[in-house]
């Protein structure tokens, strides 16, 4: 049985090998940088007589660099770039992606939590879609393919200029490809929320496609004490889902792996890489790649913005002026449904339980959602002004 498993285990290994020794006739590679802005054939490091002459270049305060303007048929198998790891200008810089000659970016996204990692913060970090090696640059491997063209642009909304550096892999392909997915990614935060509403980590996003999941962070507010963030469920909407959602996790933690609160961890599809409990601050990601999430209509992703505590902790934020809203109470006996019995004491009352307390509460919340859409644009808000993607960073 030990034997058959682990065959099992290695058959998709053994399948994705295969393909190193094979040589596509329709498929070329070229690498996109400012020693080759074009990828074009006999066309890289010419420059200073071929020496090292161009690796790099400035990203202007205000201005913008266009990192990839590519005509033809492809897909974008890496990208690869560094530049000032502030929190301002992880915030402040953002990528934008266009597929097609479209108008509107399929990708506009700040830079620092494009590349998985939020808070305009910086860690060593490694999963299956992207990695920083050392805290100091952005790897991406996320496809992203496309039939007639491709454009990237970082634009630099700070008032300081950043040195940098940066290379897509492309493989270029002679033949459009049939029945093509686009990939595409949205930034959001929970500025306009009231308290008991859902995040909206994507709204409802109309098409076919997939969804791929998300990096989540969080600042929780110090005005809540020691009771913790991390028991909103995420909610997935799918098709024609309206009031209910067709998925849903059972919290936070539980919805990226772990269990019991939340620790630094990275692992392929699932990982926390920063749980600063002094900064009261969390990053962390969930990806649907084993584990696929189709949608033919439409696809809308949210979390609940809810934390627990004990009946003590939350009377002490009360009194301290937070706002919160009782859910569930759990004791030894029983799970009590407080927005079922209307008629349940008051958190302040003798006969409230002392037990772990459900409770909606407002936080700090952003999220980066990735997923594939069969359009090259998508119905979504364009990326939040400066001030919103700042907030609480600095």
């Amino acid at each position: 049985m030990k034997i058959l498993l682990m065959m099992l285990v290695l058959l998709p290994l053994h399948l994705a090998a295969q393909e190193l020794y094979k040589l596509p006739a329709d498929a070329d590679t070229r690498w996109i940088s400012f020693e080759n802005r074009s990828g074009a054939k006999g066309q890289a490091g010419m420059e200073n007589k071929g020496a090292k002459g161009h690796a790099c270049d400035t990203l202007k305060a205000g201005g913008s660099v266009t990192l990839m303007d590519y005509s033809g048929a492809g897909v974008i198998n890496r990208i690869w770039l560094t530049t000032s790891q502030k929190p301002e200008a992880l915030r402040s810089v953002h990528i934008d992606m266009y597929w097609e000659g479209a108008s509107k970016p399929a990708v506009s996204v700040p830079l620092g939590d494009f590349f998985g990692m939020g808070l305009g913060r910086k860690t060593a970090f490694q999963c299956a879609l992207f990695s920083d090696p050392e805290g100091r640059s952005f790897n991406c491997y996320i496809p992203m393919p496309f039939n007639k063209h491709a454009r990237i642009v970082l634009v630099n909304e700070s008032k300081e200029s950043h040195l940098l550096f940066y290379d897509v892999n492309i493989t270029a392909l002679k033949k459009p490809q049939k029945d093509l997915l686009y990939f595409h990614a949205y930034w959001s935060s929970n500025k306009q929320t009231k308290l008991g509403e859902d995040f909206e980590m994507l709204p409802a996003v109309k098409g076919k496609g997939r969804y791929l999941g998300s990096n989540m962070s969080v600042i929780t507010d110090t005005i809540y004490g020691n009771t913790w963030f991390g028991e909103g469920e995420v909610k997935m909407y799918l098709d024609d889902d309206t009031q209910y959602p067709t998925l849903a996790g059972t919290g936070t933690e539980d919805y990226i792996g772990t269990g019991w609160g939340q620790g630094v961890f990275t692992h392929l599809y699932q990982g926390c890489p920063i749980a600063d409990t002094k900064k009261k601050q969390f990053a962390f990601y969930r990806y649907h790649i084993p584990d696929p999430v189709y949608f033919r209509s439409s696809c809308r992703v949210a979390i609940q913005q809810m934390g627990g505590g004990g009946r003590g902790h939350l009377r002490a934020a009360v009194k301290a002026g937070a706002r919160l809203k009782v859910v569930t109470v759990t004791t030894p006996a029983t799970l009590v449904k407080i927005l079922e019995d209307p008629s349940y004491p008051d958190l302040f009352d003798e006969k409230f339980p002392d037990g772990w307390v459900n409770f909606y509460r407002l936080d700090n919340y952003s999220a980066t959602a990735y997923f594939y859409l069969d359009t090259p644009d998508n119905n979504l808000p364009a990326l939040a002004p400066l001030a919103e993607r700042m907030a609480g960073i600095l």
